[in-house]
């Protein structure tokens, strides 16, 4: 009896196997583990594929576009063909179709409030029937005067941006930018057609405009001028401006030889670019 107690005591225990709860909560944790894995490969997986809008594009151009540049470092390697200048650009208008309206001027960098060059830059995607990404235009300004400094200027003393789309005057050229190749330096390319636009600027008949965007927001543009036969009547020979965001500055800076042609300034000019018209 005592042995059948006992048998009967010992059936109605429950079964406990340590072993086998640990092979349970492992494959538990492993089902847990593969599912986070495959949740987040599939997360990771969209976001590399996913694909950068039209809108996206012209966003990064304008951007890079965008700020206070100077060729200082080219000026520095090769003080014969390239001037030291400064590139400024900011915001300062958005149309109605999604278009950026950047002001753009471009001074000698020892007198940067007096701009030689002074344009609106348009941004914006490319047409769809097109085999580019990000569309550049230049227009004059209609009244060049009123916005000397612009960016230099606090917000409330601006023209207002419907002021701006007003003043937005005769279209110069435009440049079709697409990415670039893997491994290349730049970010987005391009240029104007073959045949460019009219210039009269110096004996020209036409111009042709390259640009570059490169990482780090640093713009090389290359702008050149021919006669009715093809000859480079203004503009660098040698290769595109390059110009980098402005380091800090000094006073040291200001006395630099780079900012003191050694030629005289008219006879230079020629070569090298196009002044307010």
């Amino acid at each position: 009896m005592s042995t059948g107690s006992g048998s009967e005591s010992k059936s109605s225990e429950p079964d406990f196997n340590p072993n086998s709860s640990s092979n349970g909560w492992g494959k538990a944790r492993g089902v847990v583990l593969k599912s986070l894995v495959l949740i987040g490969g599939a997360l990771l997986l969209k976001r590399l594929t996913k694909s950068t809008t039209r809108w996206d594009h012209a966003r990064i151009v304008a951007q890079s576009l965008a700020g206070e540049k100077f060729s200082r470092e080219q000026a520095s390697r090769d003080p014969d063909n390239y001037f030291n200048l400064r590139w400024l650009s900011c915001p300062a208008a958005e149309i109605v179709d999604g278009s950026k309206v950047l002001y753009f001027e471009q001074a000698f960098w020892r007198t940067p409030h007096k701009p030689y060059r002074q344009r609106f830059y348009m941004v914006k995607p490319c047409p769809k029937e097109m085999k580019c990404d990000v569309e550049v235009s230049t227009h004059a300004i209609r009244d060049a005067e009123e916005y000397k400094n612009f960016c230099d200027r606090p917000k409330d003393q601006r023209p207002e941006p419907e002021e701006v789309i007003g003043d937005i005057a005769e279209h110069l050229t435009t440049i079709h930018l697409k990415r670039c190749d893997r491994g290349k330096r730049c970010l987005y390319e391009g240029s104007t057609q073959p045949d460019g636009f009219p210039n009269t600027w110096n004996g020209a008949a036409y111009c042709t405009s390259e640009l570059s965007v490169l990482k780090n927001n640093e713009v090389h543009i290359w702008d050149r001028g021919y006669d009715e036969e093809g000859n480079q009547v203004w503009g660098a020979k040698g290769g595109p401006y390059e110009f980098k965001p402005a380091p800090a500055s000094s006073f040291d800076d200001m006395f630099s030889p780079l900012n003191f042609p050694p030629q005289p300034l008219e006879k230079r000019i020629q070569g090298s670019f196009v002044l307010q018209e």
